[in-house]
């Protein structure tokens, strides 16, 4: 009963009318004639089709006969409530699509940001290509510690976390001069893992994502491969600890997407949650 009563809400039935429907199937009792007189002008066009419905079962005894009537309402009443199904399935689907692109086409450019930005900060679990120039046996690609060190030969264990590629470049250049003459030395973040984002609620993939410099809502959400069908893209809202207490910012994907409100787009801080409902 209490799907009758749904489906006939997300169809914008009165309530009027929802009320004549439900005192009729208490009584359960009528033909195929009374539930066109029930359901009057707005279902008249769907009695009429499952018409032949009712002349299957004419022939019947009168025991299985008197569930016509209330056969032909359900089927009548979730007619009318397909359509705007469908149709909310589809405009989710075209969302998700859309933020799959996003994200596909996004991803490359972000991603030769974060290698070439000499402000990011190296945390623990990140991992560094740290190449010196002529000598393959000291290149090499390590993960930051939890410790916030990094282990090289003929160096042993280096601070890395809290510095800047730059920073640590320099440091490790200075440090091998003990040993060779004029080393030269890059250091590039392959991986961010130390700084990350939740998306959670109605998305395909929630959990935590790395934060690429620079990242927005709109980008953080393409990370996590689009809605679900269920999603209310008009009321998702982010989370953020700021001065010891949680701060909530609202964002409409429907209206940012087409130009509206691009204050919501924030950019993203490490930490920050992503809710969508």
């Amino acid at each position: 009963m209490n799907k009758v009563v749904n489906h006939i809400s997300e169809a914008g039935k009165v309530e009027a009318e929802m009320k004549v429907v439900i005192d009729a199937f208490k009584k359960a009792m009528w033909d195929s004639r009374d539930a066109t007189q029930i359901l009057g002008i707005t279902c008249k066009a769907q009695v009429h089709e499952i018409g032949p419905l009712s002349r299957v079962f004419r022939g019947r005894r009168t025991g299985e006969r008197k569930w016509v009537g209330p056969l032909m309402i359900l089927l009548a009443l979730l007619l009318p409530s397909v359509a705007p199904a469908q149709q909310n399935s589809s405009k989710t689907q075209t969302y998700s699509q859309e933020l799959m692109a996003l994200n596909g086409n996004r991803s490359k450019e972000i991603q030769n940001r974060i290698t070439g930005d000499p402000s990011y900060v190296i945390g623990p679990t990140d991992v560094l290509d740290i190449s010196v120039w002529k000598e393959p046996e000291i290149s090499r690609t390590v993960p930051v510690r939890p410790d916030g060190r990094i282990s090289l030969p003929l160096l042993s264990d280096v601070q890395a976390a809290g510095q800047t590629p730059t920073q640590l470049a320099a440091h490790i250049t200075e440090s091998l001069k003990k040993y060779m003459t004029s080393p030269q030395v890059t250091v590039i973040v392959s991986t961010i893992n130390s700084q990350r984002i939740y998306i959670l609620g109605e998305v395909t993939r929630a959990g935590a994502y790395p934060l690429l410099p620079g990242m927005t809502v709109l980008q953080g959400l393409s990370s996590a491969g689009g809605f679900t069908q269920y999603a209310n893209i008009k009321n998702i809202y982010l989370l953020r600890q700021e001065n010891g207490q949680q701060a909530k910012y609202a964002f409409n994907y429907r209206d940012v997407t087409n130009g509206k409100k691009p204050e919501q787009n924030v950019v993203l801080r490490a930490g920050d949650t992503i809710i969508v409902p």
